[in-house]
């Protein structure tokens, strides 16, 4: 695709009562790291973006969550990004994003962050006063839909919006002056979006004041963790086209920020929708923020695999015992998840896997016949295992650098970047 950014119009477009927020580029890519070792490995990725036209700016998130599993502080994210960035030589922006937070957990994230995700799917369906519902469907007759579907929409998302403004206006209150780039998430939740549907949630938002920068919708298909999408990709470019629209619509009617753009979820290793993405991000010339927090992760895993030894063994450790707690392990990350356990490889079989069959089996190249997709999305949710290792994970990652950190540049680059961002 390169980079056409010079022609994509980033003026933020917002209320004069509200502070300056940080403008996100065009193309950026939430990149996770659950034990702060990758971040270099990651931005090499984005540098050899740079390097062949394509400005992608890196996003380093971590969800409350990850931090609660993992024992680890949001500071320690911004720590290695910074560092990263510092000894990269990097120049570009880069961000911290707040995961998944909500009101009960912003708190913790307001000093090391400066994006923040507003995770209000949990408020989905609840209904909002109707009072608000009435006023919010007469403040907005410009929305040319029957007024019973209108209704409908708005007593399913008024309320999560809301939520959201509760968020953002906490933010602000913490942040002082310091700006900040706002997303609200609506994507962990049974139903997609349709169009109607994401123009009622912008004017929401835009009643709220918040002066989102990207909107995470749930589209349809499943997104599981890991692997590639499952679901119609013909819909699911239809769909996406059609949001894009929605949302070139939404920022001229509501003023908001002319770089509003779609965020995709669990957006790692959907190959076969990145073509999709391409051409439509291309004709709307949009911009689009995927999140690709996961795949990091496994690829330590390969890394470690590859190198052999112990750092074979500890992979292997890795599996045993998420095999052994594996219904404890899923049960969190049902719907995002698909695994049949009977297509699960025994640990004793696994015992015997020399570097290669278990790097097969965990790399994600469908070509390949060892390729086994019940063991990837088991390990991909298997990282509690590894945080419980404590030092002796942390030190055999050092001991690995170079096979963990060739692996971990070469998928973002190769898998993710190229075909989102570079690939005609």
């Amino acid at each position: 695709m390169g980079d056409d950014s010079a022609n994509y119009d980033s003026r933020l477009l917002i209320s004069s009562d509200l502070p300056t927020m940080l403008t996100l580029e065009k193309f950026s890519l939430g990149v996770g790291d659950r034990f702060a070792h990758q971040a270099k490995a990651q931005l090499r990725a984005c540098m050899m973006a740079a390097e062949r036209g394509a400005t992608v700016i890196p996003v380093w998130n971590k969800s409350n969550r990850e931090h609660t599993i993992v024992g680890s502080e949001p500071d320690s994210v911004r720590a290695a990004a910074d560092a990263a960035v510092a000894e990269l030589g990097w120049k570009l922006p880069y961000h911290v994003d707040a995961d998944h937070i909500n009101l009960s957990t912003v708190d913790r994230f307001i000093d090391a962050s400066d994006f923040y995700t507003l995770d209000v799917a949990f408020a989905i369906g609840q209904p909002a006063p109707p009072a608000d519902v009435e006023a919010f469907v007469a403040r907005h007759a410009e929305i040319a839909i029957q007024r019973e579907t209108f209704l409908h929409i708005a007593q399913k998302y008024l309320f999560a919006v809301q939520k959201a403004g509760e968020i953002y206006r906490r933010i602000v209150e913490l942040r002082g002056d310091r700006e900040f780039i706002t997303e609200v998430s609506m994507d962990e939740t049974d139903s997609p979006q349709t169009p109607p549907e994401l123009l009622v949630i912008l004017a929401a938002i835009a009643d709220e004041k918040i002066p989102i920068q990207t909107i995470a919708p749930k589209f349809t298909g499943r997104f599981n963790k890991g692997v590639d999408y499952a679901g119609d990709v013909v819909q699911f470019e239809k769909e996406f086209t059609e949001d894009l629209g929605v949302i070139r619509q939404a920022v001229k009617q509501y003023q908001l920020p002319a770089n509003l753009k779609l965020s995709v979820h669990s957006g790692s290793d959907k190959f076969s929708i990145y073509a999709p993405i391409r051409r439509a991000l291309r004709r709307h010339n949009a911009g689009v923020h995927v999140k690709t927090a996961g795949t990091t992760w496994l690829e330590e895993l390969i890394g470690l695999a590859e190198a052999g030894g112990e750092g074979l063994e500890t992979a292997k450790q890795v599996y045993a015992r998420a095999y052994a707690d594996k219904e404890a392990l899923c049960e969190p990350y049902a719907s995002v998840i698909d695994i049949k356990y009977s297509r699960l490889p025994s640990p004793d079989s696994v015992d015997t896997w020399t570097a290669e069959r278990y790097t097969a089996a965990l790399r994600h190249d469908q070509r390949n016949s060892g390729f086994n997709a019940d063991f990837r999305q088991l390990l991909h949710v298997g990282y509690k295992v590894a945080a419980k290792m404590g030092d002796a994970y942390l030190k055999m990652l050092n001991a690995c650098e170079t096979t963990i950190s060739r692996n971990v540049t070469e998928n973002l680059f190769e898998r993710h970047i190229k075909p989102l961002f570079l690939e005609r």
